[in-house]
């Protein structure tokens, strides 16, 4: 059967795969075991031969690549939770990283990103973001890609040069607002994020592969840089759930998932979003479970989630929280509250007496019912437990197989080459010429002031036309009067 153990209470307490797809939670304070709930269902889904991207925030869910040290302490919790031959092992593990640094660049065009979510990392207001949707309008309609950040600088150049002609048929574009734009994109280059658009783009079927041997390869973005730009580190996450929600089919639901997405520090996708935003992660959270893809979210509260998403989790990890402040006993009380009533357990005391790696667990079970929470020692993951070094990383990165697709940039022709070469033209049409000092003002003249070339060529046309004027005039008149003469 498909299905992981995720540890054991009165009873084994397994999270089934064909219900993965109903997403889930995994919530507690610092300290309490977050990361080794996550890392075992990380290695479960795996072993499931199901794919699995995460982001490791703090460095250390980069152990699943390799398998644990063998222990005594280890050893006894795989028997004390039921945990069948348990042994040392590593998961097959790919490294991302927006910076390209520790792990295969993540890359997309600013035209994938779109001016929707590419304006909420830039801090846009309103008036500014309407100019972002004109600018990614005219690239439609001129066949301008929009690859890189150059490519939108040039693109703002053009909407700023043109803006009378462009405000007549789109709507007003102030040079204001361009150069707030400009500026902001200025700050996200500054944030490193000129190395996240390019080319060659993520392809979300690499997202989507198995090992030779059949288990799900572990995704991991390194995001402890990231986190420190945390619109950047929300807004990736939101645009790779996108991706997956408007380019894979729709399957139904299936005996497993064909992605698992967690995500970690999850207030961050919701702090300060827009209500169109947060409307937009909504649909998307309902909805992707048809493509099959199961989306977990990682926070230290539950509330750090907006109910309407945190009522569509059906799988729940509940690791302790202290009620040291009336922000965590109101956290307590909402957590209690969300869990399937176990009539032996009194949840909102035992959610302050967890101890490390005991987690209260409800999943749901056959026919979609929840099961009744249990207090759960949690399975002991296979893998190691902490960082790997630089060495090791490094080691993992040299075997993967997308070394030659992503690491190496590409940067084709673009927005940003075609509007250069129409722009030299132009001013090579306007460039006066060069070298001429007083003597050639005098003789060609300036912007405000005629010169004597211009000048004596008017006079000269003038005077010729009116001598041909005079000598047409003269022979019609002849002809006329010529007739009448007697000689």
């Amino acid at each position: 059967m498909n299905e992981i153990l995720i540890g054991k209470g009165e009873q084994p307490v397994h999270l089934l795969a064909k219900y993965a797809t109903r997403h889930g939670l995994i919530a507690g304070a610092t300290g309490t075991g977050k990361t080794v709930s996550l890392m075992v269902l990380a290695e479960g889904f795996s072993r499931l031969g199901v794919p699995v991207f995460l982001a490791d925030v703090k460095g250390d869910v980069s152990g699943l690549a390799l398998p644990g040290a063998p222990s005594e302490k280890l050893a006894r919790r795989a028997v004390q939770t039921g945990v069948e031959g348990y042994a040392p092992e590593a998961c097959p593990v790919l490294f991302w990283d927006l910076y390209g640094r520790a792990g295969h660049p993540v890359r997309t065009t600013v035209s994938e990103m779109g001016p929707t979510l590419l304006g909420r990392i830039l801090e846009l207001n309103d008036a500014q973001s309407g100019i972002l949707q004109i600018a990614f309008t005219l690239a439609d309609e001129r066949g301008l890609l929009l690859l890189d950040l150059d490519d939108l600088r040039a693109l703002l150049g053009f909407v700023a040069d043109n803006r009378k002609e462009i405000s007549a048929q789109y709507g007003l574009v102030s040079p204001q607002s361009v150069a707030a734009i400009q500026r902001a994109l200025l700050s996200l280059e500054r944030d490193g994020g000129e190395a996240f658009f390019g080319e060659p783009a993520l392809e979300l079927a690499d997202l989507m592969r198995t090992d030779l041997s059949g288990r799900g390869i572990v995704n991991i973005l390194a995001a402890d840089q990231l986190i420190l730009k945390p619109r950047l580190y929300a807004s990736f996450l939101l645009w790779l759930l996108s991706e997956l929600f408007e380019n894979l089919p729709e399957v139904g639901d299936l005996d497993k998932p064909k992605l698992v997405f967690f995500f970690d520090e999850a207030h961050l996708l919701f702090d300060d979003a827009p209500p169109a935003l947060r409307q937009r992660v909504e649909q998307v959270v309902r909805i992707i479970r048809s493509k099959g893809v199961g989306v977990y979210f990682c926070s230290q509260f539950p509330d750090d989630v907006p109910n309407e998403i945190l009522g569509q989790l059906g799988n729940r990890v509940q690791h302790a929280l202290r009620a040291y402040t009336p922000r965590d006993q109101k956290a307590v009380r909402s957590a209690a509250e969300t869990f399937a009533t176990n009539p032996r357990l009194d949840v909102a005391a035992a959610i302050s007496q967890l101890g490390v790696g005991e987690a209260l667990v409800s999943t749901l079970q056959e026919k979609g019912v929840p099961l009744p929470v249990e207090r759960t020692l949690v399975c002991p993951p296979r893998c190691r437990m902490g960082a790997i070094t630089s060495e090791e990383r490094a080691a993992v990165r040299a075997r993967s197989p997308l070394g030659a697709k992503y690491d190496t940039p590409v940067n084709r022709e673009s927005a940003y080459e075609i509007l250069s070469r129409r722009a030299v033209p132009a001013e090579a049409a306007a460039a006066e010429p060069e070298g001429r000092g007083k003597l050639g003002d005098l003789l060609w003249g300036t912007k405000r002031r005629q010169g004597l070339v211009e000048s004596m060529a008017k006079q000269t046309a003038r005077t010729i036309g009116s001598q041909i004027g005079r000598q047409i005039l003269r022979g019609v008149l002849g002809g006329i009067f010529g007739g009448g003469r007697r000689r």
